[in-house]
């Protein structure tokens, strides 16, 4: 760990909680923005000296919150400063989770700020993203992974959906329970990606970023607590836990990674495990099937099974088949396409994904897989040029090294071959 690489850890875990408390303070996105910037630098002068504070993101509140009001008192030297409703005290940031809101108990800045970027006058791609960017402080290429789509159109699309926001005058205070009904399926979606940002560690960290998969799943369980008989809110939890229960395991110690067929299910957590399976249970039981319990499915008979080839891979794919009834997606398909592997041989499996070259051309695993696929059928050197196409697009060094053993091994074959045929 470098000199300043354990501030810029404990930065983004506190970023969530100190900006939806500056944006509570400021009701403007720029100025909130710029604040906890202007926070952040303060404490990478300070902390390396000092060490980090008892509690830093109220730290950062505090701090930005003042810089912040600095910077008003310096543009508008006559003008008063807002009043105390507009401008709260710095008492709310360590408050409980909930706060009164309809009848139930509820305080937490993350995932009220959650639903106000999820405001029905965004189109719903610049809701979600604009939470990732706010909220959660993914940056453009990041979201733009998790979208599928280059950095410049996710940046011009984020700064679209600031600009909404301030022409229409959105109010940053809670939404009543009709609102949050309405907008519970764009935040779901962002809890998600956030989720996903974490579990494959797109930003180029060779290891899982356990923090934010933590946050997404925090979240999901408050969400519960709003929407306590909502069956896809019960399947997007347990599929978190499911899938974050298998961390241990996926990266070996060198931070290679390691494919679940290959993982130490020892290490799984249990308790993550247990608590998905009866989430997942109970969702099934309501009868209202939708992609977040059909995935959390996938998930639970991945974790049920005590050895690989104990996976019902027959189940898997009649499930991947739902799932792309209710969510078509090129994604879905190619994960598909792994369950007919095992079910129906690598051939099936190739002609799955054939179709899908030409809109994920730009996506790591569409090329990993598809060299994966050549390799079993013995079109080796097309399995190299699907391998060398993975290994550019590869985001962290363990994905790179893992396409590169493949590679490696289609060498040592090669060699061999010509061994024999000299023999």
């Amino acid at each position: 760990m470098t000199e300043t690489s354990w501030i810029e850890a404990v930065l983004t875990g506190a970023r969530p909680q100190a900006m939806g408390a500056l944006l509570r303070y400021f009701r403007d996105l720029d100025r909130a923005e710029e604040a906890f910037q202007e926070a952040c630098l303060r404490a990478l002068k300070t902390w390396p000296l000092k060490g980090p504070p008892r509690d830093p993101a109220a730290w950062l509140i505090f701090v930005g919150r003042n810089a912040a009001l600095d910077a008003v008192r310096r543009d508008s030297r006559n003008t008063a400063l807002p009043p105390d409703e507009v401008i709260s005290d710095l008492g709310d940031a360590e408050a409980d989770m909930a706060e009164r809101l309809d009848d139930s108990h509820y305080r937490d800045d993350i995932l009220r700020l959650m639903f106000i970027c999820c405001h029905p006058d965004l189109p719903a791609t610049q809701q979600v993203a604009l939470a990732l960017r706010i909220v959660c402080g993914l940056t453009v290429a990041e979201i733009a992974h998790a979208f599928l789509v280059n950095e410049r159109a996710m940046e011009q699309r984020i700064t679209r959906a600031k600009r909404r926001v301030s022409a229409a005058d959105v109010p940053f205070a809670a939404p009543d329970a009709a609102a949050r009904a309405e907008r519970l399926a764009a935040v779901a979606a962002m809890l998600y990606l956030l989720f996903n940002e974490g579990y494959s560690a797109s930003g180029g960290e060779a290891h899982v970023r356990a923090p934010l998969c933590d946050e997404a799943i925090r979240l999901a369980r408050l969400l519960l607590r709003l929407f306590p008989a909502e069956p896809e809110i019960m399947g997007l939890a347990a599929l978190m836990l499911l899938q974050h229960a298998r961390t241990p395991s996926r990266l070996d110690a060198d931070g290679g990674i390691v494919l679940l067929e290959d993982q130490d299910r020892r290490l799984w957590d249990r308790d993550k495990i247990a608590e998905g399976l009866a989430l997942i249970e109970k969702a099934l039981r309501h009868r209202r099937p939708g992609p977040y319990q059909l995935q959390a499915a996938i998930a639970a008979l991945h974790a049920r099974a005590e050895r690989p080839e104990d996976t019902d891979w027959q189940e898997i794919n009649l499930l991947y088949q739902m799932l792309e009834r209710y969510q078509p997606s090129p994604i879905v398909r190619l994960n598909r396409a792994v369950a007919v592997f095992k079910v129906q041989g690598a051939q099936a499996a190739l002609l799955l994904i054939e179709p899908l070259e030409e809109r994920l051309s730009s996506y790591f695993y569409f090329h990993g897989v598809r060299g994966a696929l050549l390799k079993e059928l013995g079109r080796h050197e097309e399995a190299r040029i699907s391998f060398d196409k993975a290994i550019a697009l590869a985001r962290t060094p363990a994905e790179a090294a893992h396409i590169r053993q493949h590679i490696d091994r289609l060498s040592a074959k090669g060699n061999t071959d010509t061994r024999t045929k000299s023999a």
